[in-house]
Formats: structure tokens, sequence, C-alpha cells
């Protein structure tokens, strides 16, 4: 229940942290370890096999993680010069759109009945390619407007990521039982996590947010969409079936905002924070509307049979 009520409880913690900015901005410092905790539990989700098995993939994987690394972050500078984004606004949308998928496509795409195999290997190895593509893409995009701290961004990306997933990849390898007793509860925590993480973020924007949420939240809806549409159009029009078209589409459009969130607070401002945080609440309210929709279009595609014999 806690994940699939995900955008409730994210909204939910946006208006908290509207009315109560002093508890949850006093919480900043704890943004960095709590994105930790996500990236350990992952890797504890994670196991040699779903590296391995990405060779009966490798035409889909390949695809989507192109996709990943292309459309989002064109498309996030597009939407920033087609919304007027001011740069601390462009800069944290383009970040978004830099960084690796988000662990609950991962859910969303079991949800709409794709291939969760494919998922799960996409969602781990474009998080571990982000180390070095986020800082790359963030230069390439922005580096003639903003001061990009590429270096320092990949020495984060790399204590953040890399060293929290090989520590859970670790303990999942030489302590499988004990990470069987809780694995059902990790995806729960992550939730909660992510929801503490935008209530910190809307908190630290409390006093802008009126002035400028509007804009945010046109431009990083048509953001999620763009990545949804595209990613999903892109993976048809290469004939893959509907599965692997559903899994990319969820992949290329959840981003992991939470990064994207800690990586704006820490390297470009309070205000770049703000399209991470409003993103991870689109890319659930869409990714479960996808997601229904296409289990709609599987129960219309089963019973039309039936129907015409009517």
């Amino acid at each position: 229940m806690i994940v699939k009520c995900f955008p409730i409880w994210v909204i939910t913690a946006a208006i908290s942290a509207k009315l109560f900015p002093a508890v949850f901005a006093s919480l900043q410092t704890l943004i960095v370890p709590l994105l930790m905790l996500v990236m350990l539990g992952m890797g504890l989700t994670l196991k040699p096999k779903d590296f391995i098995e990405l060779r009966q993939y490798k035409a889909a994987f390949a695809t989507g993680i192109l996709l990943q690394f292309s459309v989002m972050p064109i498309m996030a500078l597009l939407i920033a010069r087609l919304c007027q984004l001011d740069t601390e606004l462009t800069a944290g949308l383009v970040l978004v759109g830099s960084v690796a998928g988000g662990t609950a496509s991962n859910v969303m795409t079991l949800v709409a009945k794709g291939n969760v195999a494919l998922s799960v290997s996409m969602t781990a190895m474009s998080t571990l390619a982000s180390v070095a593509m986020t800082p790359l893409l963030m230069v390439w995009l922005l580096g003639s407007e903003v001061a990009v701290p590429a270096l320092d961004i990949l020495i984060s990306l790399f204590k953040i990521i890399l060293l929290p997933v090989a520590l859970g990849v670790f303990i999942s390898i030489f302590w499988d039982r004990g990470v069987k007793r809780i694995e059902a509860a990790l995806p729960a925590i992550s939730v909660l996590v992510i929801v503490l993480i935008i209530a910190i973020v809307v908190a630290l924007n409390a006093q802008r947010f009126n002035d400028i949420a509007a804009w945010v939240f046109l431009a990083t809806l048509l953001h999620n969409l763009s990545g949804l549409l595209l990613g999903y159009v892109s993976a048809y029009l290469l004939g893959f079936n509907k599965l692997v078209c559903r899994t990319i589409a969820i992949e290329v459009g959840m981003q992991n905002s939470g990064l994207a969130t800690a990586l704006a607070l820490k390297f470009f401002g309070v205000g770049a924070a703000l399209p991470g945080a409003i993103f991870s609440i689109w890319l659930n309210i869409t990714g479960s509307l996808f997601a229904s929709a296409c289990v709609r279009i599987d129960h219309w595609q089963t019973t039309k049979p039936h129907i015409a014999q009517k």
C-alpha cells in the first residue's frame, strides 16, 4: 500500500512542508545520507544474474540507455527554454534529465506487465553509467551558461551511487538469507525516503514556491510526458514488441529525481532542487496512469474476440 499510494504520500508531504517549512528545512543535511540509503537498498535487490541477463536483451537495452541519456537531457533544455525558466531552474531541470532512471520504474513496469528483468537491468546500468554521463551532459548542455563542477559531481556520484550499490550487491551475495527477510520492505523504505526528501526541498523553497511553482509544474510535466511518449514511439519504430516498448517508455520517462534533487542542492542552489521535487510528483502520477492504461489495453485486446463473436 505504501508503494501503490506513492503519489498520495508525495502530495501530502509537499503540502505539509509548505505549511510547516521550518520543521522540514532543518533536515536538509539528511538528504545525501537518505539517498545513499536508497542506493544501498537498490544494491541489495540486485544479483549478478541481473547483469548477465542483459545478453538476452542487447538491442532493447542499448536503445533504452541511448534514449535515457539523449532524449531526457535534450528535452529538458528545450522545455526550459520554452517555459523561459531562469538559470537556476534550468540547471535543475537539465539535471533531472541527465541522471539515471528511477527505481520506481521497476515497480511501474511490473504493474504495466512489461519486461521487469529488462527494467531492473536498465535501471542498474544507467545508474552506474550516470556517474560519468551526468557531469558530461551538464557540461555539454549548460557549460557555457552555468559553472558546472563536473569533477565534484563525479566524486559525489561515486560516493552516493557506486559505493552504496556495490555494498548492497556484496551483502546480497554473501548474506542472501538475511536480505530475503527484508527485501519485501525495501521498496516501501525507498518510497518513504524519497517522500521525505521532497518535503525538505519544498520546505526550502517555501518562500518562492507561489511565484515559480506554476511554470515548474508545467515544465516538469512536459518533460516527464515527452520521455514516456518518445521512449515508446522510438522503441515501437525500431520494431520491439509491446512489452519492451512499455518497459523502455517507463524507464526513459521516470528519472531518479531524488538524486537530481540532492545534486542540485549541493552544486546549483536551493531553487535548482525544485524541478526534481516536482518531477517526483508527476512521474508517479503519469507512471501509474500509463501502467493502468497498458493493463486496460491488454484486457480490451483479450476480450475483443469474444465481443466480436457476440
